[in-house]
């Protein structure tokens, strides 16, 4: 994928933007935003630009003029991987969608993927791992013969379940998360996949993990019934969600993360011949030096009469 330009082009509107940045940092948004407006006038094409101009009017209580912003930035990118589309609907300028930009998830971990492991282990307590490998092998002592872990990232996840699997193989969006992983050498298998249209055609595993990536999806009717029509009978499916507090089934955050309630997803397992055999409220991270809320869950497929 094309990456983003996060370059105006122009080293005049650079400058510009530049001095806008700083004024940001200072704390005067409302100048900061006119700046980076003047800026966007001599390089008006600049998708970025517009979507930064968007968190600066935000920012300043300006929530029109963000919106503008956004929906600019939208035109000049509408694969949408700044997440304009998300911004909007979080303002309620936009309608709310059951899942992001496919372009937004693939952009963010790409560019986070060199610093992945050393900001989310090491600065935002990351304990996921170690919650559900904890989980799985309470709910199954033992081996399993083939794990498929989506959304591996880095191979977090896969660490801890190399020991446990006699065939682990990876799916994720990110090509660079991807290089990460592989680095590791602790995959049979990796392949580049979007979650959201996941198929897999190979044998059928009788684990399935997921860890921190449902947020990313929102919606999980699709994502569940995919992976309990794959998994084998008897199968364990482990993952975790982000908890929602205040009702209803499932919502975008202000960090532009879905939380999904307890009864969501215990409906929709069920939906879909998955019985519930853990479901434990545990500390996901820290965001903004508070702990984020989650669940770590195992599901097990029914075997067949």
């Amino acid at each position: 994928m094309k990456p983003l330009q996060t370059s105006s082009g122009d080293l005049n509107a650079d400058r510009r933007a530049d001095y806008a940045e700083m004024l940001f940092a200072s704390g005067d948004h409302a100048a900061a935003a006119e700046l980076l407006l003047g800026a966007l006038e001599l390089a008006p094409q600049w998708a970025m630009g517009w979507f930064r101009l968007g968190e600066m009017q935000e920012a300043s209580g300006r929530l029109d003029l963000a919106a503008q912003a956004w929906r600019t930035s939208l035109q000049l990118d509408p694969a949408d991987r700044q997440g304009a589309g998300l911004k909007l609907q979080l303002i309620g300028k936009a309608p709310a969608a059951t899942a992001p930009p496919s372009a937004f998830v693939e952009t963010l971990f790409d560019h986070y993927a060199e610093t992945f492991e050393e900001m989310l282990v090491g600065k935002l307590h990351y304990r996921l791992p170690q919650v559900l490998d904890a989980a799985i092998r309470q709910a199954r002592p033992g081996r399993f013969r083939l794990a498929l872990d989506l959304g591996c990232g880095t191979g977090l996840m896969g660490e801890r379940l190399r020991p446990i699997v006699d065939r682990l193989e990876g799916v994720d969006i990110s090509a660079s998360m991807l290089r990460k992983a592989r680095a590791k050498g602790i995959y049979d298998a990796l392949t580049k996949a979007d979650l959201q249209g996941f198929s897999h055609a190979g044998e059928r595993p009788d684990l399935v993990t997921s860890a921190d990536v449902l947020i990313y999806i929102g919606g999980l009717e699709g994502i569940v019934q995919t992976v309990a029509g794959l998994l084998a009978d008897g199968g364990l499916f482990a993952f975790s969600i982000e908890r929602l507090a205040d009702g209803g089934d499932f919502a975008l955050q202000p960090s532009r993360r879905y939380a999904h309630s307890d009864g969501y997803v215990s409906r929709t397992l069920l939906a879909n011949g998955l019985s519930i055999l853990a479901l434990e409220p545990t500390i996901i991270r820290q965001d903004r030096r508070e702990p984020v809320e989650g669940l770590a869950v195992v599901a097990c497929k029914a075997r067949a009469a």
